[in-house]
């Protein structure tokens, strides 16, 4: 009988050793990234408020002449406190870039309205061109498993590239994703914004260059804007600065989420969700809580329930039997999306499904003689076994 391999997972989140942001254990099988969460509890978080006041007075343009800050939004509750923050708080002028990826929900669509007519801000709204758009779907998926590649690298650098052509010094990102989630540095290392995190990390090691090939016939000339970040010699020369406001305020996505909805109506998803319990994230594009996080479950063996129930786990919110059986309940979920994504690009269920299984883990993944995909999961461990949630379908991922 064949086995997959054991995982080891983190002692007091859920997180797997094998993870799309990179993690470590300490002597007592604690993760990096819990323990960087708990690094909030030692910040002095009065001093870390007064740093980001003084700053913001440093770049606020004194004559008026230009925007104070640009940030890159989404229209998601992250989006929205940043606004907050910035707008509300500290009466930044702010130019709110948006990457839209053609595939925004309607939610997505309401809550940007939102943003519109709550904070004092000009809002730029980029679109690729939509074929190019869908032939880098195809592409991201074959290249590096992630159909939203393009989502990461426009995000990642539309916002600085505006920034850099307009001459505004400042631009503003809510967390370290690869900080918060796994530990890669610590509160105390005040990280800023780098080139070198945009594309060795949010952007899975690639660049716009290496997604012009002959199989799709793309061109430098598709990712004019969106996809050229800054040179380093442009970035020192005009005085660029990109900042993180969780080093300053610390994270709570809780928080934050009931903050902004009762000052601005925020808007959750009043229907359940395919691949986490969450309804407050991944709002704005269709695929976003489906194709796109069902393939970090093809690749990693788990998804976006295991990123949202670490979180929670961290902030008080759930215990680890909780955490466990939503993983449980969640994380295998074929997502419904799947049909609309494959009409959008134009390949069929073979394709995709062969394309999918090239990027499945060996770390993490075997195959049974009946064609079924298998890892260990945490409720193997007869410690870890819990029954908080039903779990209503067969965790083995089909071939």
């Amino acid at each position: 009988m064949i086995k997959p391999p054991k995982i080891r997972y983190c002692t007091k989140c859920v997180y797997p050793a094998v993870a799309a942001t990179p993690l470590t254990f300490d002597e007592k099988g604690v993760c990096t990234g819990c323990r960087t969460h708990e690094e909030q509890k030692k910040v002095n978080w009065d001093q870390r408020k007064k740093m980001f006041g003084d700053l913001m007075d440093k770049y606020r343009s004194k004559d008026g002449s230009n925007y104070d800050a640009v940030i890159g939004v989404s229209g998601g509750k992250d989006s929205f406190w940043q606004a907050h923050l910035l707008c509300k708080e500290y009466g930044m002028k702010v130019l709110f870039v948006c990457y839209a990826e053609n595939n925004h929900t309607e939610i997505g669509m309401r809550n940007i309205q939102r943003m519109k007519d709550n904070f004092k801000g000009d809002f730029l709204h980029f679109t690729p061109e939509v074929n190019v758009l869908k032939k880098l779907n195809r592409l991201g998926l074959k290249k590096c498993g992630d159909p939203n590649w393009h989502t990461h690298i426009g995000i990642m650098t539309l916002p600085i590239s505006i920034a850099a052509k307009f001459d505004i010094k400042l631009f503003i990102y809510g967390e370290h994703g690869f900080m918060n989630l796994g530990g890669m540095h610590s509160y105390f290392d005040l990280v800023e914004f780098t080139r070198k995190y945009r594309t060795e990390h949010m952007c899975r090691g690639f660049d716009w260059f290496d997604y012009c090939e002959p199989t799709e016939g793309l061109t430098k000339q598709d990712f004019l804007i969106w996809g050229h970040y800054p040179t380093d010699e442009e970035i020192e020369a005009k005085g660029l600065r990109g900042l993180f406001i969780s080093n300053y305020f610390g994270w709570n996505q809780n928080e934050h989420t009931k903050k902004m909805i009762d000052l601005y109506g925020f808007e959750v998803d009043p229907n359940p969700r395919d691949r986490s319990y969450k309804r407050d994230s991944n709002l704005n594009d269709i695929h976003d809580d489906g194709i796109h996080d069902y393939m970090k479950y093809v690749k990693f063996g788990y998804g976006r329930c295991t990123d949202h129930a670490c979180r929670d786990i961290r902030s008080g919110a759930m215990t680890r039997k909780q955490a466990i059986e939503y993983v449980r309940a969640y994380d295998h979920v074929v997502p419904g999306d799947i049909p609309r994504w494959l009409d959008y690009v134009g390949w069929t269920r073979n394709q995709f499904e062969t394309e999918a299984d090239r990027w499945s883990d060996s770390k993490v993944w075997v195959k049974n003689e009946y064609g079924q995909w298998l890892k260990h999961n945490i409720w193997d461990d007869e410690s870890e076994k819990t029954t908080l949630v039903p779990v209503t379908a067969d965790v083995a991922r089909p071939s």
